[in-house]
């Protein structure tokens, strides 16, 4: 349900991934993280993708990920047949998915695959490497920004402080013509 659906932390400070040992959606998606944000702190739980015992295990890592204080989860697999993307339908773990206390983001099989788990996921992504790109920002782009709120930031200051330097003026000049003013006034007295 879209209700369901959480947003993604802006700025994780630790990204967990779920994959199998030494698979390629591993690599895509450690590279997409690092390509965009370099600084990025990324947790990986390998573990079995395939076979009867893998969606427990994908669960047990997607709870261990959380307990070690994660800010968002990718569940990455790479393609394989139906049977092989079974375990990423199995009941255990699309509601440890929806259940977890963090937001998930599952980029299991090809993007015509559609296991269940894409279904409870706060976010699904076509490829690995589309899910490492969509849980960090781009760095160069965040910098941008940054440097045009440092202009903005500047810019503003600057015009108060113009602005209280004016006001400043005036009132000196109204304080230097203040003794004058009194003595014309108790003179007409």
């Amino acid at each position: 349900a879209a209700e369901r659906k959480r947003p993604l932390p802006l700025l994780p400070r630790r990204i967990g991934l779920v994959n199998g040992n030494d698979a390629a959606a591993k690599r895509d998606v450690l590279t997409a993280v690092t390509t965009r944000f370099p600084p990025a702190n990324v947790l990986v739980a390998e573990t079995y993708v395939q076979g009867p015992r893998a969606a427990g295990a994908v669960v047990e890592a997607l709870h261990t990920l959380c307990r070690e204080g994660v800010d968002v989860v990718v569940v990455a697999r790479g393609g394989g047949s139906f049977e092989d993307l079974l375990p990423f339908s199995d009941e255990r773990l699309v509601r440890a998915i929806a259940d977890s206390p963090v937001p998930v983001v599952t980029a299991v099989g090809h993007e015509q695959d559609t296991p269940l788990c894409d279904l409870a996921a706060d976010v699904r992504a076509s490829t690995p490497s589309v899910a490492g790109r969509l849980v960090v920002p781009d760095l160069a782009q965040l910098l941008e920004r940054l440097e045009r709120s440092r202009a903005g930031l500047e810019r503003g200051a600057r015009r108060s402080l113009e602005r209280e330097r004016r006001q400043l003026d005036r009132t000196h000049e109204r304080l230097r013509r203040a003794p004058r003013l009194h003595l014309e006034r108790s003179r007409a007295r």
